[in-house]
């Protein structure tokens, strides 16, 4: 009898462990994916019965939670739309989370490492634990301006503080209704979603810091005369021939200025002249001559490469590398492959009005708890030094100039200096074009840098036309504050 009993208790004892070892790992290694897992309906139950932390612009919510009567408890409402919803984002059923109601997901349901107090007591209490609201940089006042001066144009907008990067109005069109994405109706959440994603026009994407980028066209020519300055072998007075038309190295193309005229009516012109009229023929020679490195650093340092957190993740822009001459001199007015968001060009221009020192632009003032407590803030870093303090005074200087009396003039302000620079890029799509403009002011005491893009091959006119009253209307707002 006793082999019998010991063979059965090796075998109780054998499924004891085994038990032992699949509860562990259910508990302790698998419970992260499971928890997580779309199938798992008690999760999902969860997380919309906890009250969701507020999205504020400017102490505004612009995300909420309503208290409803169903499983669910509270339903997420947007009650600005489709204003803030490239930013703000959406919280749905079946369709996942965007945008800051994904990048601060942690902090909004509660379960951030830096609530781990407030879970505790809603451990002990048997209470369901509150997120923490997020306040944005935003200024709705700025925000709202932003918006309706973009119309009913396809592109994005973006103005912010050069002092601190703090981003004060980001808007992107086309954008969308997220309430339409929180309803507590899977089929109907579905059917909105496939309804956005399949729309031509990309509603979903926030063009000003993702999507399919730009090319900068002649806003490119702020870095370009940037590289030039900072290398000590050119001044605004440096002179390069000026032809109506320049064959391309290797090639059967050709570059011509912008309606394929002698631009400023010379045969040589500067630095300055080339920049206040949006010469390309020059640039493509000034870019052969600085060589693909002197511009490629000139860029990395501007923050071409990098893939930003503000928290939301930015699309890195690119200065293609490896190229022949053909490609560099196209390159050197913002064409061949130069890709940008509509933040990259922000930033160049808040480098040039800070003083040569570019500031992290960010999109989060700070993180607050239900019981007020303040949990993180965020404070102005820098992100690099791309100038010296005399290039960026002199590259100044010459954005005031273009305004004041070149190709940005629709920019102006009266009594107020301001600093700038158009631009408009072929797209490669048909007759697609990119209209820009970026700049900032006061040029002296810089308060805002804006950067703005209308596309679109059914615009008809020039970027100071088009893009230039955008902008204008965003800084008066900004220094009417």
């Amino acid at each position: 009898m006793i082999a019998p009993l010991r063979r059965v208790g090796i075998a109780v004892m054998a499924l004891f462990i085994t038990l032992f070892i699949s509860a562990s790992y259910i508990q302790v290694v698998a419970s992260e994916n499971i928890a997580d897992d779309d199938r798992n309906v008690r999760k999902l139950y969860e997380s919309f019965s906890a009250e969701r932390g507020q999205i504020l612009a400017g102490g505004i919510p612009v995300a909420t939670s309503l208290p409803v009567d169903n499983q669910f408890r509270y339903l997420r409402s947007y009650p600005y739309g489709d204003l803030y919803a490239p930013v703000v984002g959406y919280y749905t059923l079946n369709q996942g989370n965007a945008g800051i109601e994904s990048a601060l997901n942690p902090v909004l349901t509660g379960r951030a490492s830096s609530q781990i107090l407030d879970q505790l007591t809603a451990l002990v209490t048997g209470s369901t634990p509150e997120g923490a609201s997020v306040q944005l940089t935003l200024d709705p006042e700025i925000q709202r301006v932003a918006y309706d001066a973009l119309g009913d144009r396809r592109g994005a907008v973006v103005a912010m503080d050069p002092a601190t990067g703090r981003i004060l109005a980001m808007v992107s069109k086309p954008s969308f209704d997220p309430n339409l994405l929180a309803a507590h109706s899977t089929s109907s959440v579905l059917g909105a979603y496939n309804e956005l994603s399949e729309d031509p026009d990309n509603p979903l994407a926030n063009r000003a810091i993702a999507g399919d980028q730009y090319f900068p066209g002649s806003v490119f020519k702020v870095l370009m005369t940037a590289a030039a300055l900072e290398s000590g072998d050119y001044t605004a007075q440096s002179e390069f021939l000026n032809p109506s038309e320049l064959p391309l190295p290797l090639s059967n193309r050709s570059i011509q200025n912008s309606g394929g005229r002698l631009c400023g009516g010379e045969e040589t012109v500067t630095l300055e002249i080339a920049f206040r009229l949006s010469c390309n023929i020059p640039y493509a020679e000034l870019g052969l001559e600085l060589g693909e490195t002197q511009i490629g650093t000139m860029a990395d340092d501007f923050g071409f490469g990098a893939t930003l957190e503000i928290p939301l993740s930015v699309t890195a822009s690119n200065f293609p590398r490896g190229l022949d001459d053909a490609q560099l001199m196209l390159s050197s007015f913002g064409q061949f492959d130069v890709r940008v968001t509509p933040l990259q060009v922000a930033m160049m221009s808040a480098g040039v009005a800070n003083g040569g020192v570019l500031m992290t632009p960010h999109l989060v003032d700070y993180v607050i708890a239900p019981n007020l407590r303040v949990l993180q803030t965020f404070e102005p870093t820098i992100y690099s030094r791309p100038l010296s303090r005399q290039t960026a005074q002199e590259l100044t200087r010459l954005m005031v100039v273009s305004v004041s009396q070149g190709v940005a003039s629709a920019a102006a302000i009266p009594g107020v200096s301001v600093a700038g620079k158009t631009g408009t890029a072929e797209t490669g799509i048909g007759d697609g074009r990119s209209f820009w403009f970026t700049g900032f002011a006061p040029a002296d005491a810089p308060e805002v840098v804006v950067a703005v893009v209308i596309e679109g091959s059914s615009v008809e006119g020039t970027a100071n036309a088009i893009a230039s009253p955008v902008a204008r209307a965003v800084m008066e707002a900004v220094l009417a504050r």
